[in-house]
């Protein structure tokens, strides 16, 4: 199996020239997907970059850059855990709370990772920018 088609272990370098070049999925792509959603700002918050829209967070980057957290309904995070423990968990202190973390070697892609920077994203914007976005996804 190629190393570019192993789940978690890289994805295809953005640009690099070479087909079949790899690159590991990391904070970076991270900050630059959130950043490309609507009026998404990046916030300094517990040492660690956050990223928030009208306000609400939806994105947390502990310094290690390993893993990054996001909004995530109880029942989805439970579902979502029990199919990829290797990839979906949630640390003791965080299980009350309705987010999820995961990790950044587990990601298959970049279109992973924006599926669920995305969805995030949705939980907590305001209406008035999800009719945009749909309306804009879909046109």
């Amino acid at each position: 199996m190629p190393a570019d088609s192993v789940p978690g272990e890289a994805v295809r370098a953005r640009g690099s020239g070479y087909p079949g070049a790899v690159a590991r999925i990391d904070a970076e792509d991270i900050r630059r997907i959130a950043l490309s959603l609507p009026e998404t700002e990046e916030k300094e918050a517990w040492s660690m970059p956050t990223f928030r829209v009208a306000g609400k967070m939806y994105i947390t980057v502990p310094d290690d850059e390993t893993s990054f957290a996001v909004r995530c309904p109880r029942h989805e995070r439970t579902e979502l855990i029990a199919a990829e423990p290797e990839k979906f968990w949630v640390p003791p202190h965080e299980a009350g709370s309705a987010w999820v973390r995961v990790r950044l070697a587990a990601l298959e892609d970049l279109e992973e990772l924006r599926d669920i920077l995305v969805d995030s994203w949705k939980q907590a914007a305001p209406e008035r920018l999800l009719d945009a976005f749909h309306d804009r996804a879909s046109g």
